[in-house]
Order: C-alpha cells, then sequence, then structure tokens
C-alpha cells in the first residue's frame, strides 16, 4: 500500500511544520528507523550523562532501534480523544537531525500540551532546538487553540533550560528525581498563550491539520466535537 493511501486512513502521515529552516513531519515508519539509527550511530548526549528520566539511550543496538519502533507503535496506536502524543521527525533540509513531541491528556479540557525532544548530538549548539520547539509551539497554540503548555528538564540540562527560557516559558516548580539511582532536581516550566502571543512569529506554516482533528477529538476551531461525530474526516 502506497503512503499516500496509508494517509487516507492515518492523516497524521501527511502532518507538517515548516519553518523558514527546517521541517517537522510527523513520524511514519521509516523516519522512526531513521531517528533510532541517528541516536544509535551518531548519538543524543555524552554517554557520562543522562538528559532523560528514561535512559533508553543506554539501550545497545540493535535493541535500541527495536525498542524505539515499538514506542512509535506504541504511541500511534495509542492516540485518542482523552490522551494523545505525536511525535515529529525534524529535518533541517533533507536532513534527519531530531525529533520534538508533543501531547496531552483530556485536551479537549485542560487546553494543556506538553512538549519533549532529542537532537543529534552533531546538530546541536546550532539553534535547531529552539526552532523545532517554536514550530511545535505555534502546531499547540494556533493549529489546537491550546491555552497552556507545559515543559521540564534536569538541573543540569543546560541547553534544554536555555531554550525553555528563551522562549517566554516561566518557572513552575520542580521536584527531586531518581536519575539512574542519582537523586536530582527536575526543574518544570509553563507558558501562558498571552505570553506566547507576545513572541508569536508570522513564518510557521501548518500542513495536514484539519484531518487530524477529528482523530483528537477536535473541530475546525480546535472544539470539541459532539460525542458520536469523532470518526468524521471532515
Amino acid at each position: 500500500m502506497s503512503p499516500r493511501r496509508v494517509a487516507e486512513y492515518w492523516p497524521f502521515f501527511d502532518l507538517e511544520i515548516r519553518t523558514p529552516r527546517i521541517t517537522l513531519r510527523y513520524v511514519d515508519d521509516e523516519a522512526g528507523a531513521g531517528l533510532m539509527r541517528l541516536a544509535a550511530t551518531v548519538g543524543v548526549h555524552d554517554p557520562n550523562w543522562m538528559p532523560f528520566s528514561t535512559a533508553w539511550t543506554r539501550f545497545e543496538p540493535p535493541s535500541l532501534e527495536r525498542q524505539g519502533m515499538q514506542h512509535y507503535w506504541r504511541t500511534r496506536a495509542a492516540v485518542e480523544p482523552v490522551g494523545w502524543d505525536l511525535p515529529f521527525a525534524v529535518y533541517d533540509g533533507e536532513r534527519l537531525v531530531g525529533v520534538q513531541g508533543v501531547g496531552a491528556k483530556s485536551f479537549v479540557v485542560t487546553r494543556t500540551v506538553g512538549t519533549g525532544s532529542w537532537l543529534a548530538r552533531s546538530e546541536q549548539g546550532q539553534g535547531i532546538g529552539k526552532e523545532m520547539r517554536s514550530a511545535i509551539l505555534h502546531l499547540a497554540f494556533v493549529g489546537l487553540a491550546a491555552e497552556l503548555a507545559v515543559t521540564s528538564a534536569f538541573e543540569d540540562n543546560g541547553a534544554s533550560n536555555g531554550v525553555t527560557r528563551s522562549l517566554g516559558y516561566v518557572e513552575n516548580g520542580w521536584q527531586l528525581d531518581d536519575r539512574e539511582g542519582m537523586r536530582v532536581r527536575h526543574l518544570r516550566y509553563r507558558l501562558e498563550r498571552r505570553d506566547w502571543e507576545r513572541r508569536r512569529r508570522d513564518d510557521i506554516e501548518i500542513r495536514g491539520l484539519e484531518r487530524c482533528l477529528p482523530v483528537l477529538g477536535l473541530d475546525a476551531h480546535g472544539d470539541l466535537i459532539a460525542p458520536g461525530h469523532q470518526g468524521a474526516t471532515g
């Protein structure tokens, strides 16, 4: 079955976000395999340090790639209005460089999304992390009519915390977490719509969203679809 035919049934495969510099495309199987290959070969972080709450990068190939593909399949299968996660492969030109995700629980009620990402080590320090977060926030606030975006990072993750603060998030407390047997402070942040609006960009484009909205329980205005109509494709 052709990719175009598959997208008729799973419209997220046609979902893209474009900025002048990068393109975010919903992760299909080919992109998922490419991302896991990137993580296994180029790497995501210094092996003497762990930026993630779940230490998935400790898996050795081919287990790392296999675990990653299973994660993307589970994430895709679990999408429904009460809870969803949407991972996007990030491309700089045609070069795959990382992944940016957005997710929510009871979004039609809370209007709150959370974000998470990783970038290949070879691509870090070039401003791509901020650009891909800007793109996913545009999807959240413009495409989905979110009211609040939240994120978090370990206290010693300077790059992630720097991107978050530069985009207008404010600190929202912290907690102590167990990171590979060591206690570490985990910082939380929030970004309200009014604060995002002050930095809103007009050079980001969303493509293919309309057909995805009913799967998330939303209509074209980002409002709740009446019960029994979630299957409509619009």
